[in-house]
């Protein structure tokens, strides 16, 4: 299986940002533990994070041309404002899994919303790095 993760906004900052929210563990931490997960799990992966709505937009439509398979994404901060990302979900038909490391039903009510929840065929909150290990699973499962 591809797998294609997309990481949003200020995740490239764990371990700086929070720490009360999102944990100690640093970036490099969470790529290190995705990649050895993907070996146990024999997926090819790759791991693309970005600050910028738009680029990861135009990387959900080039997954629909480079033969992935599925996607695990955390939008972050995009979760609750985009519409374009779960439209390009949508546009793609690949299925994604929607993680986040936080409880997002128990942060400030803005945060509570998801326009990705839509799209997505599994949504996973609250369980730090382990939601990714589970997306991963679930789609490996699954397809």
């Amino acid at each position: 299986m591809k797998l294609l993760v997309i990481n949003g906004p200020n995740l490239n900052f764990l371990g700086i940002r929070e720490k009360s929210v999102y944990g100690t563990e640093n970036y490099d931490d969470l790529l290190r533990m995705i990649q050895e997960k993907a070996e146990a799990e024999g997926c090819q992966i790759e791991v693309f994070q970005s600050n910028h709505e738009g680029a990861i937009i135009d990387r959900i439509q080039d997954a629909y041309f480079d033969g992935t398979d599925a996607i695990v994404i955390n939008p972050a901060a995009y979760t609750h404002t985009s519409i374009a990302i779960p439209d390009a979900i949508k546009a793609v038909g690949i299925p994604a899994v929607e993680v986040h490391l936080s409880d997002i039903s128990k942060r400030e009510a803005y945060r509570q919303i998801s326009y990705v929840s839509d799209v997505a065929v599994k949504t996973i909150y609250g369980k730090g790095f382990e939601g990714y290990k589970e997306a991963i699973e679930y789609l490996e499962k699954s397809l």
